[in-house]
């Protein structure tokens, strides 16, 4: 099931005092708007902190954090920016939603300027905004949606071409050729569980815990951090309930030991070819994220903005928790906008073990 963020970052934390509120009304911050209102005496209306209007001065200025409480204090709501209407923001993703709906609910799938026109846009300005809000262009959600409609008619379907037909696809074979990044495998391969995919592992010891490593013949396709060695096989066999499993060598614990390394000593490096498996979106994060030298962090809204989706900082933050291969792909660089820890997959007592061999600040 395809998730999209197109609500906004919270920001209730962000303009708790008074002197909060002014530098956001100064600036005219539209991540302030519907968080609280301003109103002015001398003129008796209340705005949105991201008003065009002229500044107030500062001693007319009083807060509301609704606009109801606001009509109450007597003041009438400004006819620039109609603080008592749904906002740019709020009509933009209302829009975008409604449009994630007709493309998940569309058999055949509507071109742009159908999509565009129902909730009326023009083409390019639609363009622009449903990839600003879901980091994805129209006909890549689409595609997205398609595959995971792909991963639940393989699941039922008598036959693979049925799927795929089944789905939406009206041609399976533009859908083969992107069979390997949208299923992490082929088609035939998903329908059985990944039978027949071979995957080495190992599992070895590091000061963090146990850790297991596991790799096709494309890549490392898992690094996986917990305390108990059982559990994050386990995890493995639940990943590819069919694959063929194969315990490591000396050749493949090398290959272990050289992954510990980089956690006990992150200065030594990491350079391993990976078996990435994700959607487009994820993978344009994950890339990201490989980009954060050691020893610097990044956060959710700063990645966001590097692939280009500012507003899809909800979504970073699920491809983060998303990812399998701990280390190699940096996941525990990633922090709040603050600098403070969030969530991390293996734990964050982990997240801050890593940041601090790596000498992050």
């Amino acid at each position: 099931m395809i998730t999209v963020a197109i609500e906004r970052e919270p920001a209730s934390t962000l303009f708790v005092t008074e002197a909060d509120r002014w530098a956001a009304v100064v600036r005219r911050d539209p991540a302030a708007d519907s968080v609280f209102y301003y109103s002015v005496r001398t003129t008796g209306v209340y705005c949105r902190p991201s008003c065009a209007a002229r500044r107030p001065r500062r001693e007319n200025v009083l807060f509301h954090p609704t606009g109801a409480a606001a009509e109450a204090a007597g003041f009438r709501p400004c006819k620039r920016c109609r603080p008592s209407e749904a906002s740019l923001a709020e009509r933009r993703a209302s829009a975008v939603a409604e449009a994630c709906r007709l493309i998940q609910g569309a058999d055949p799938l509507p071109g742009l300027d159908a999509l565009a026109a129902s909730v009326g846009m023009s083409r390019f300005h639609f363009h622009r905004v449903f990839k600003a809000i879901t980091g994805l262009t129209p006909r890549g959600f689409a595609t997205a949606h398609r595959a995971d409609r792909v991963r639940d008619e393989l699941t039922r379907s008598a036959t693979v071409t049925d799927a795929i037909y089944g789905a939406g696809f009206n041609s399976h074979g533009r859908f083969y050729a992107a069979s390997s990044e949208v299923l992490g495998m082929t088609p035939t391969d998903f329908r059985s569980g990944g039978n027949g995919t071979a995957i080495r592992f190992a599992v070895g010891e590091c000061s963090l815990g146990a850790i297991l490593v596991a790799a096709t013949d494309k890549g490392v396709c898992a690094i996986l951090l917990g305390d108990d060695p059982e559990t994050l096989v386990r995890d493995l066999e639940d990943r590819f309930p069919k694959a063929r499993l194969i315990g490591g060598d000396t050749q493949f614990e090398q290959l272990v030991a050289n992954v510990v390394g980089f956690v006990e000593a992150p200065a030594l490096g990491l350079d391993l070819p990976l078996d990435v498996r994700g959607t487009a979106f994820q993978q344009r994060v994950w890339q990201a994220l490989r980009e954060i030298p050691p020893g610097s962090t990044a956060s959710y809204s700063e990645i966001a903005e590097r692939i280009g989706a500012p507003k899809a900082v909800r979504a970073v933050a699920q491809a983060c928790a998303s990812n399998a291969i701990a280390v190699a792909i940096p996941c525990h660089r990633v922090v709040r906008n603050d600098g403070g820890l969030s969530g991390y997959r293996w734990g964050v007592e982990r997240k801050r073990a890593l940041l601090d061999r790596e000498g992050a600040s």
